[in-house]
Formats: structure tokens, sequence, C-alpha cells
């Protein structure tokens, strides 16, 4: 993947935590991801379509994902309460969509979000767009930002206008 395409997501993720959170991230190397790569227990999951194909996922351990679920909606929160995946697709979307508004030139879409919680799963992508992993800590925890897209126009991202 295009490092082009990787910078707006390390942006926006670390705008999404300190706006929304209220607390800074930082973020790691972006490396590919493998199979011996550790796997989440929830995962906030984005697709993406248009000119750009593909998925972005937000990965956390469990209690990682408690913390930062009840730091985005004030209040305690267990993986059972419907606000718990709310919270987690929400932030989803807006790390999916903050990184597309930087996709200047190219037509994207970017889905409803689902949230998946079981223990060490993995999603799925097309092997033909490898994903790429930003690791994130923060002081709820380490968690990733998985990137797996395929970009069909030929345009740049960042472009002035």
């Amino acid at each position: 993947m295009d490092v082009r395409y990787v910078n707006p997501f390390v942006k926006s993720v670390s705008n999404v935590f300190k706006t929304m959170l209220h607390t800074d991230v930082t973020v790691g190397k972006p490396y590919l991801k493998t199979p011996h790569c550790d796997r989440p227990d929830v995962s906030g999951v984005i697709g993406l379509s248009g000119d750009v194909t593909g998925v972005v996922v937000l990965g956390f351990s469990k209690n990682v994902a408690i913390a930062v679920a009840e730091k985005f909606v004030g209040t305690s929160l267990t993986v059972d309460h419907p606000d718990f995946a709310d919270a987690l697709g929400e932030l989803a979307n807006m790390v999916a969509g903050g990184a597309k508004a930087s996709f200047e030139g190219i037509n994207a879409s970017i889905s409803l979000p689902s949230v998946i919680v079981g223990e060490n799963h993995e999603v799925i992508k097309s092997k033909a767009n490898p994903s790429l992993v930003i690791p994130c800590d923060s002081p709820m925890g380490h968690f990733t930002v998985e990137v797996a897209m395929k970009v069909e126009a030929q345009v740049a991202v960042g472009a002035a206008s």
C-alpha cells in the first residue's frame, strides 16, 4: 500500500482520540500483517468502496476496548451493553471518515460500522490487498488500526486545491 494513503489514517486516529477521548495516541511504525500477528478480541470494521476498495479495522483487546468505549461515552460499560458496540463502531467510523476526507480527488464511500466481539478473532480480508497494521498506544492501552485497501484512481492524496 502506498505510504501516501497511510498518513491520513495516522493523522485521523490521533485526531479522533485527541478530540473525542481527550487523550493522546502514540503511533508506532506501520508494518505488513502476517499470520503471526496478534489477533484482537474486539474489532470495529468499516468497509471502503468507490475509487478506494477495502476495509479499515480498529482492533482491541477486551480490556482496552472497554476502557476506550467507557472514555468515549463517559460511563461504565460492559461488552454486552448496547452502547459498547455503538461506541466502538462510531470511533471506527470517525477514523475511517477522517482519513477518507484526506483522499482529495478520489470518490470514496465508507460503510456503516460493524463490531465483532470474540476472543482472538481475525477479520479476513482480500488476499489481493495486504493489510498494513498501524500500532497505537494510549493511556487506555495498545490497539491497532489495520488498513487493507486498493486505490483504483491514480490521483494524489492531499493535493492542494
